[in-house]
């Protein structure tokens, strides 16, 4: 590839040898000065395809901004300005993070003092439009990352009043782990005769995450989670709630039980959720609460399983949460747990993905057993489900499963489960803000 030396000399600090293959095929459009659509699975190497091209077109002698990346979250924010920060080191470039939660006076100040690279969310990003402390107008390059999101209902209209003010003969890059048909027509808008790239999973990836999907009886969810959570292994668990309210009180009720837990949640100021994430990293704290502000972007290798704890509400969202686990390669497990009220969108959710996960009950009928003849799902037992299960229906899964092995670690009592009334009255009243 048309690399310049400060390029190749950052990659070997990073240990990159060759590219992947969403590097390979999104790279020599880019810097060829296409605009592009690209569509590859999480941890597949997206940030260096576009952040290479990125860094190429970077005149480090001007001191005015000239590329932008929009991203949803402000920890994606972070995550992505190391990446071009380490290739700015090389070529002489300054990046800065501009999201919600942080100074806006030092975000000013570091575009005073010169950023070429900006990096950041929408809503902090525009706030700094209106008031003049930053300027688009010598923008040559802007990527949307998560890019179906970007465009979605929440974040359009910010996105829409940004591409506002950024040049019309810029050069445009949309990348996603998904691009539905949607996508690709609203950026029809954006992007002039744009070039495609698409890494699908390939078959002797899929079996790195091996997905598994469990009925829950109503007021049992919790038993089930605290089941998972006693046979985690060595690496992190990342637990997906829906709501902002329902993350924080999972979390306080797991705490409360005497579980290594934190929560992430927008309503955490940046500090607290810097804390957070620096404590999952390190593996301090090896269970993660979080709403779906950590399903998309978060790149901590060690995940080694995913549990939905609640269906998220698009199958596109099931995908990013998933994807937190067995990256670039690595084995994961990502667990879902239904309950009967989620059947009937479950069913979308398999019509969407194009395929039938294993599913089975989860095995609570022994609950009144001794441990030594209780049975617990494969999965907890630290193995993958039976192949027989793969194509049996839930009821003889369950029952295969009481007829099973003795389980190691037996099933808690109802007593802390999922209980009254008290949380959705005060829903009724406060309202739930949505991640």
């Amino acid at each position: 590839m048309a690399l310049s030396e400060p390029a190749r000399a950052a990659l070997a600090q990073m240990g990159i040898v060759s590219p992947t293959p969403i590097q390979r095929q999104a790279i020599p459009p880019l810097l060829a000065g296409h605009d592009l659509i690209a569509e590859a699975p999480t941890g597949s190497g997206k940030t260096l395809a576009f952040g290479l091209p990125l860094a190429e077109r970077i005149d480090a002698r001007r001191r005015a901004v000239q590329a932008l990346v929009l991203v949803p979250t402000r920890e994606l924010a972070v995550q992505v300005e190391q990446v071009l920060g380490i290739l700015g080191q090389h070529q002489g470039f300054r990046t800065v993070v501009i999201t919600g939660g942080r100074s806006a006076v030092v975000q000013t100040q570091a575009l005073r003092a010169g950023a070429q690279v900006v990096v950041g969310t929408p809503g902090r990003i525009l706030d700094l439009l209106q008031c003049g402390a930053l300027v688009l107008g010598q923008i040559r390059l802007l990527v949307l990352d998560e890019a179906d999101e970007m465009l979605d209902r929440g974040f359009a209209p910010d996105v829409e009043r940004i591409l506002a003010r950024v040049p019309a003969n810029r050069q445009t890059a949309l990348f996603s782990a998904t691009v539905p048909d949607w996508v690709s027509t609203t950026a029809g808008r954006h992007l002039r005769n744009p070039a495609t790239a698409r890494v699908a999973p390939v078959a002797a990836e899929a079996p790195a995450i091996e997905q598994l999907v469990y009925e829950v009886p109503d007021g049992q969810r919790l038993t089930a989670l605290k089941t998972l959570l006693d046979a985690r292994g060595a690496g992190t668990t990342l637990v997906f709630g829906r709501t902002k309210h329902g993350v924080k009180q999972l979390c306080r009720r797991l705490e409360a039980l005497g579980y290594p837990v934190a929560a992430l949640q927008g309503n955490l100021s940046q500090n607290a959720r810097d804390r957070v994430m620096a404590d999952f990293r390190s593996g301090r704290v090896p269970i993660l609460v979080a709403t779906n502000v950590a399903a998309r972007g978060l790149d901590v290798d060690h995940i080694e399983r995913v549990i939905n704890y609640e269906l998220p509400e698009t199958p596109e969202l099931f995908t990013h949460r998933v994807g937190r686990t067995g990256r670039m390669g690595r084995a994961g497990t990502a667990v879902t747990l239904l309950g009967p009220a989620d059947l009937p969108r479950w069913a979308q959710f398999e019509r969407a993905l194009g395929r039938a996960l294993p599913r089975a009950a989860w095995p609570t009928l022994d609950a009144a057993l001794p441990p030594s003849q209780q049975a617990q799902p494969a999965a907890i037992q630290g193995r993958p489900a039976p192949a027989a299960s793969r194509s049996r229906p839930a009821s003889t899964a369950a029952a295969r499963h009481h007829a099973g092995a003795p389980r190691a670690y037996p099933f808690r009592s109802r007593a802390a489960d999922d209980q009254p009334a008290a949380a959705p009255r005060r829903r009724r009243r406060r309202g739930v803000a949505r991640a």
